[in-house]
C-alpha cells in the first residue's frame, strides 16, 4: 500500500463510525444513508489525491456529508412533488404536480417557469419551522405514516397532526400568490 492510500485509509477508518451515525440518524433509509457514507469517501479521496488543501478532515467530511443529505432530501422532496395529487380536474381527473407545471421541454420560457415554481416551492417549505418541515416531508414526501413518525421521534400523533396543519396553512398561505400568478399567465396564453 502507499503511503498516500495509507493516509486517506486512516483518515476514513477514524471517522467512519462517527460519520455513519451521523448520517443514520438524519437519513431513515439505511440504503440511502450508506449511499451518502460512500458518497463522502469518495469525495475524501477525490480531494485527497488532487491535493486540495484539507486542514481538518473530520470537519470537511461532516460539511461534504451534511451537504449530500440536503441534495438528498431536495431530490426526493421534488420528485415526491411530482407525485402528489395537486388537484381535481373538471372531469374529476386528479392532477399531478408534474401534470401542472410546464413542461421543461417545451421551451425556454416553460423550463423558466417550471424552475421558478419548483423553487418558490422549496423556499416554501425551507421557510417552516424545522418541526413542521420534518413531519410534513415525512409524511407527504417520504410516506411515513403518523404511527410510524410517531413511534420514532417519541412525539404523540396529536402533535404531529397540529404540526402538519401548520405546515399546510403556511404552505398554502406562501403559494397562494405565485398560484394566481401561474394560473393568470396559463389563461393569457390560451
Amino acid at each position: 500500500m502507499t503511503e498516500p492510500d495509507r493516509q486517506i485509509s486512516e483518515i476514513i477508518a477514524e471517522e467512519r463510525s462517527r460519520l455513519r451515525n451521523f448520517i443514520r440518524k438524519r437519513v431513515p433509509n439505511e440504503a440511502d444513508a450508506e449511499d451518502l457514507l460512500q458518497e463522502v469517501f469518495f469525495e475524501v479521496i477525490e480531494a485527497y489525491r488532487m491535493m486540495e488543501p484539507v486542514r481538518k478532515w473530520s470537519a470537511w467530511m461532516f460539511r461534504v456529508a451534511r451537504n449530500r443529505i440536503i441534495d438528498l432530501f431536495r431530490k426526493k422532496r421534488l420528485e415526491a412533488l411530482g407525485n402528489d395529487r395537486v388537484a381535481v380536474s373538471g372531469e374529476g381527473e386528479t392532477l399531478l404536480l408534474e401534470d401542472v407545471l410546464p413542461s421543461p421541454d417545451a421551451g425556454p420560457a416553460e423550463a423558466y417557469a417550471r424552475t421558478v415554481l419548483l423553487d418558490e416551492i422549496e423556499e416554501a417549505l425551507d421557510e417552516l419551522p424545522e418541526e413542521q418541515r420534518e413531519v410534513f416531508t415525512e409524511h407527504e414526501i417520504e410516506g411515513y405514516s403518523f404511527k410510524e413518525i410517531a413511534a420514532r421521534t417519541g412525539v404523540s400523533v396529536n402533535t404531529l397532526l397540529s404540526r402538519k396543519h401548520y405546515a399546510v396553512v403556511h404552505l398554502r398561505r406562501r403559494l397562494r400568490t405565485i398560484y394566481h400568478e401561474f394560473v393568470k399567465t396559463e389563461r393569457g396564453q390560451k
